[in-house]
């Protein structure tokens, strides 16, 4: 019984069978858990006919042993008039019928399906004379009660957030969405965490050709261990290569059930408190929780501010460098002397200044999000405070740059879920600006459209709606309709346009 482990750690039970002795499938599974200290067995006779004998497993820490005592060994141990034959395989099945109190419980005979059970904290029960064993949900684990994202906090709506529990998750989602209609789809990945991952959709509503493409996709993944979202993100992406997100991730429950009840598709990772979305627009990284629990007039004036933030904190500073370094003759002269004078004895070139500066500014906001938060917020105000103004009285930098790379990274932060691909593109304009002046601006600002425009997630279109004319597709693009005007579903995501609750009929309005 020697193991088989290859180079991918597949098929390492496969030289392990049961049999109908009891001390031997024992032996089995001590030599697969040998040296693990948490591994456990208990073996218990019954009172009345000590021929019944039995042999539970678990794994001490994973498992519910109080659970284990009083629904597996009190019972069997107490048990009256059981029919018991040595020599009969339904044994087994006589205790799962008339001795267990628990309510999940399956048959198996296949060694990786039991092993796999019991390290994700079932029970294995075996009785003597039965090549078959009962495999009983009794997990104990501990998880932290569900509190709001600390990312994603809202002035209003529910402050419940996802868990690292994988059942306490889909129970989330169950709970705001009441209908059979609500698929959960289980895939395991990981040749050696095997961890449990589920696709969750509205059956009527998702789009099969999506729904395919990312379960192709997830059942293609050749990878040791699957321990966050992210790790499906990256592995799944159509463009593997770009700083964009092509994939929503959130940690609240209500924002899952409103993008399913659009046709998306939402993928639970066991042991990871945040669920992936797809397909996902880009303009969902402008969109916010609040947009959907306040007052839609000034929901739609935020997403503009928004809108204008993130142009705003790409191109200012390239703009500026392009203005300040090649095209002065664009710049009022009344600033183009204020800015002349107060650059008067800075060492660095313009550009160098701009991106030490764009780096000290990166490296007090990671800082402030590093540290504890009541330490972080101080450090990060005073922080730019005090170096920004020793930087201008020791002409290190000008007092025109600080503002520059202030109001930038301001702006930056009302765009954070693009933050990493907001700093690359921003350092590229720079760079584009500084070689080519404002020619440079504008072929850079091209190239990242065209490589925006170009992109799609899982099959749809990235930049959907944004060249919309039909007033049902800009619905909620530039700014938050009313929901009385929300008639439609995205196209191209769900099969069913038309949203059954609303009275009124689909189309343009």
């Amino acid at each position: 019984m020697a193991k088989n482990v290859d180079s991918k750690g597949k098929d390492i039970y496969k030289d392990y069978t049961l049999t109908e002795n009891l001390m031997d499938n024992i032996k089995i599974f001590q030599e697969i858990f040998k040296d693990d200290g948490m591994f456990r067995y208990r073996i218990c006779k019954n009172s009345e006919n000590p021929d019944i004998m039995c042999c539970a497993i678990f794994i001490d820490g994973m498992t519910n042993s109080v659970g284990v005592s009083e629904n597996i060994i009190k019972p069997l141990v107490e048990a009256k008039g059981i029919k018991w034959n040595s020599k009969v395989q339904d044994n087994i099945r006589e205790i799962y019928k008339k001795v267990l109190y628990a309510s999940r419980v399956q048959h198996s005979n296949d060694i990786k399906e039991i092993v796999e059970s019991i390290i994700y904290g079932d029970t294995l029960l075996m009785a003597q004379g039965s090549k078959e064993v009962l495999i009983i949900d009794l997990k104990g684990w501990e998880t932290r009660s569900p509190t709001e994202p600390e990312n994603e906090k809202t002035m209003r709506g529910p402050r419940e957030g996802f868990t690292e529990a994988f059942l306490k998750n889909t129970s989330f989602i169950r709970r705001r969405l009441r209908t059979p209609d609500l698929k959960f789809k289980l895939i395991k990945i990981g040749t050696r965490t095997n961890t449990q991952v589920c696709l969750c959709y509205l059956d009527t509503l998702v789009n099969p050709k999506v729904l395919a493409r990312l379960e192709d996709k997830l059942k293609n993944i050749e990878i040791d261990g699957i321990l966050d979202t992210n790790y499906l993100d990256e592995l799944t992406k159509d463009n593997p290569y770009t700083p964009l997100k092509t994939s929503g991730v959130t940690e609240r429950p209500d924002i899952v059930a409103g993008k399913l009840l659009e046709g998306r598709i939402a993928v639970i990772v066991d042991g990871s408190p945040s669920v992936m979305t797809v397909p996902y627009f880009f303009i969902e990284n402008l969109q916010t929780d609040d947009d959907y629990y306040i007052n839609y007039f000034f929901a739609g004036a935020c997403r503009l501010i928004r809108i204008l933030s993130l142009m705003i904190t790409i191109v200012v500073p390239a703009l500026y460098i392009a203005l300040v370094a090649f095209h002065k003759e664009m710049i009022p002269i009344n600033l183009a002397l204020s800015i002349s004078e107060a650059r008067q004895g800075v060492p660095l070139p313009i550009v160098v200044e701009c991106l030490v500066m764009l780096l000290v500014f990166e490296i007090l906001r990671e800082s402030g999000m590093r540290i504890p938060s009541n330490v972080g917020t101080a450090l990060s105000i005073v922080g730019a405070i005090v170096i920004g103004q020793a930087a201008v009285d020791a002409k290190f930098v000008s007092a025109p740059m600080v503002i520059v790379v202030s109001v930038t990274g301001i702006t930056g932060l009302m765009a954070a879920k693009m933050k990493g691909a907001v700093i690359i593109y921003r350092t590229f304009l720079v760079i584009m600006a500084s070689v080519l002046g404002m020619y440079g601006l504008i072929v850079g600002l091209i190239l990242i459209v065209a490589h925006t425009v170009s992109l799609t997630s899982f099959g749809v279109k990235y930049t959907s709606y944004l060249d919309a004319y039909k007033v049902q597709e800009m619905k909620d693009i530039y700014v938050r309709y009313p929901w009385w005007k929300m008639l439609t579903r995205p196209r191209n995501v769900s099969t069913n346009l038309v949203r059954q609750s609303n009275t009124k009929e689909g189309g343009d309005i």
